[in-house]
Parts: C-alpha cells; sequence; structure tokens
C-alpha cells in the first residue's frame, strides 16, 4: 500500500510523542519500531524527528549554522570502518526498512543498523565533547550529534553490532584534553571508593573513564593501566570473567611496561590476568601466567614465602582441571609440607589439605589408575 503524500499535525505529534516515549527505555530503534507499529515509513518518522529537535525553522534561503538536513542522520562518509577487514563502511538501503552500514568487501553477513550506530556514537561525543559541537540553542540529539562526529574523531570502527564500538578521538586542543582528562581522574578516583559497595556504579563510571580506549592497541598509559585492572577485578567479583580478560590482557603488560615486572601493582595486574583466564576455564593460558607469577614472587619474597606457596597451591589446583593429577597432588602435598613448615598455624595450610583431599576424591570417583613416583 502506497504511503500518503501528507499526514495530518496531530498523526505528527502522537508519532513524536510515541518514539519519545519508546526512546525512554531503549536505547536505540525507537523509530523504527514505532513506525512498524503504525506502518510509516521509519525514513519519514526520523524526518518529523529531526523537525520536531529543530528550535525554530530556518528562514528561507538560510541555513541555521549546527543543524543537520532532516535526512542527514548517520555518520559523516569515510569514518566509519569494519573491525573485521578494516575497510571503510557504506551506507546502505536495508531490505526492510531504514539505512544500514556494510563492508566493501561484504565480509559480514548483515548490514549494521545505521541509525543504531549514530544514536551510540553520538551519546558518546555529547558525554563527552559536547562543547565542541555547533550549539542550536536546544538540547541536541544523539543522531545530530553524529552529524558532527568529524569534528571530534579521525576513526569509528564497529564490530558485530551497533554497540560493539571504538572511536579514536582527534588530538584536542590542550585545555579541552586537560579537562577531559581530569574527569578521567575523578572517576577512577569515584570509582575505586565505590567498588566495595556499589560494584555496578563503578564499572559504569571505569567504562566511561575509558571511553575511546581499545585494550588491544592502546599504548601503555598510567591512568587506563589503573581503571584497567579495578574494572577486570570488578568483572571478576560480578561473574563476567570474559569481560575481565579484554582488560585483565591490557592492565597487565601496560602496568608492567610503566612500573617494571616486579613492581606491586604489576604483581597485582599479573595475577588478575591470570584469574581471569583461570575462571575463563582458559587453563593453559592460566597455568603459564601462575608460573609466571611464581617466578617473580620467588624473587621478591622467596620460595617459601606465603604469597609464593599460595600461588603453587593455585597452580596445582591448574594442573588437576588441565587432568594432569599426579602432577597436581605432588605439587599440592610438597606446597602444603613447605607451607607447614615455614608458616604453622596458618589457616591456608588447612585450605590447602581440603584441595588435596577433594584431587584424591576426584582420581578415585574418576577411577584414575596413577603410577606413584618410587
Amino acid at each position: 500500500m502506497p504511503f500518503p503524500s501528507k499526514y495530518p499535525p496531530d498523526l505528527i505529534d502522537a508519532v513524536v510523542q510515541r518514539v519519545a516515549e519508546a526512546r525512554q527505555v531503549r536505547a536505540y530503534g525507537a523509530v523504527t519500531s514505532v513506525a512498524r507499529q503504525m506502518n510509516l515509513d521509519p525514513r519519514l518518522v526520523q524526518k518529523w524527528i529531526t523537525k520536531a529537535s529543530a528550535p525554530c525553522p530556518p528562514e528561507p534561503g538560510r541555513q541555521v549554522p549546527g543543524t543537520a538536513d532532516p535526512g542527514e542522520t548517520y555518520l559523516p562518509p569515510g569514518l566509519l570502518h569494519c573491525r573485521f577487514c578494516h575497510q571503510p563502511m557504506t551506507c546502505v538501503e536495508l531490505h526492510g526498512s531504514g539505512q544500514g552500514y556494510q563492508c566493501q568487501q561484504d565480509c559480514r553477513p548483515r548490514p549494521v543498523d545505521a541509525a543504531a550506530v549514530a544514536h551510540t556514537v553520538g551519546r558518546t561525543i555529547l558525554r563527552h565533547a559536547a562543547r565542541l559541537i555547533p550549539a542550536t540553542g536546544a538540547p541536541t540529539l544523539p543522531h545530530l550529534a553524529a552529524v558532527h562526529a568529524h569534528r571530534v574523531l579521525a576513526r569509528v570502527t564497529v564490530g558485530a553490532n551497533p554497540t560493539d564500538i571504538t572511536l579514536t578521538w582527534r588530538a584536542a586542543p590542550r585545555p579541552v584534553a586537560d579537562q577531559l582528562d581530569a574527569k578521567r581522574v575523578q572517576r577512577v578516583a569515584t570509582a575505586r571508593n565505590l567498588a566495595l559497595n556499589d560494584p555496578l556504579r563503578a564499572r559504569q563510571l571505569l567504562h566511561d573513564s575509558l571511553t575511546g580506549v581499545d585494550p588491544a592497541t592502546a599504548p601503555a598509559h598510567p591512568l587506563h593501566a589503573e581503571a584497567a585492572a579495578l574494572l577486570a577485578e570488578l568483572q571478576l567479583r560480578l561473574g563476567h570473567p570474559t569481560d575481565a580478560i579484554t582488560w585483565a590482557t591490557y592492565a597487565h603488560p601496560a602496568t608492567t611496561q610503566l612500573h617494571g615486572p616486579t613492581h606491586p601493582r604489576s604483581l597485582h595486574a599479573l595475577h588478575l590476568h591470570a584469574t581471569a583466564h583461570r575462571r575463563a576455564g582458559h587453563h593453559q593460558r592460566a597455568y603459564h601466567l601462575y608460573r609466571q607469577l611464581a617466578d617473580h614472587l620467588s624473587k621478591i619474597e622467596g620460595r617459601q614465602g606465603p604469597r609464593t606457596l599460595a600461588v603453587h597451591a593455585t597452580t596445582a589446583l591448574v594442573l588437576h582441571a588441565l587432568g594432569h593429577c599426579q602432577a597436581a597432588r605432588t605439587l599440592l602435598a610438597d606446597t602444603i609440607t613447605t607451607h607447614r613448615r615455614e608458616h604453622p598455624g596458618h589457616p591456608a595450610t588447612a585450605s590447602m589439605t581440603r584441595h588435596l583431599s577433594r584431587i584424591w576424591r576426584d582420581c578415585a570417583a574418576k577411577g584414575h589408575q596413577h603410577h606413584e613416583d618410587s
């Protein structure tokens, strides 16, 4: 059925209001959802939303500075790149309605929603660099901020979905950069104080402080390394080891580069890295990281130090998870003997003994036939 050429103002106002209500409960896709519900063209609905958000209509033949054309609601050309093929992405028409971004080599099975990408980028720009967006006299909507993304961003990289985005910021003038750094420092400090009592709020502050930081490629930076380590620790506590790995993988080498391998912060980051892989079931990787941690602690505290022995005990548990039951039992038994001798009465000895008993029971239950060392 063809769309009518004109719509009554009451209908337009109702559609705009419904989109505004939908945006309060969902991050993106409100325009498309409302358009489908009311059997309207999403592009037409988007024009109504853009027009409603404008401060006032321009005079004939005069463009209001800082406002976007109603149809120009997505990113400037050439700014968006694919994380998988590393090529620029172009805007294409979706089969259903609306527009999307697709790679030039079609490396992804379907285009990524253009409006959702613009909304994600625009929200971040408004949060961190709103002063660099031309003022219009009215609150700027995210998709309108995205139109000016080239002013503050050198590159936008999108992954599998519209929220999987990495931003590469343009070099900001020093006063603006100083303000951003000060805000990041404050967020990290606040997150550190909230970590125990409000971990979800702390996690959000850390994510904000790491906006634009790609953990896979970012250089070592003291504030980013601290925020990444704290974020990895929170993700572990909240039960998200895979997310913890992402930031621990950055925090560990970055902290080591900044402070040296035996600095307390570097050892803490290494321990987080190993723990994250162990919690995620990556036991082989965890084994090597724990061995590395034990070597550093041996040089600092000695082979009989309590932390060194604790890491040996954890390494034995990783060996058991890898299926090396006999090696795990031998290492854990030797560690218990040393720990009991060097640190009599320490509660960790009892905990290690319980783990050793569990390994023996597991071997017995599974009918393992290990050849004991003579």
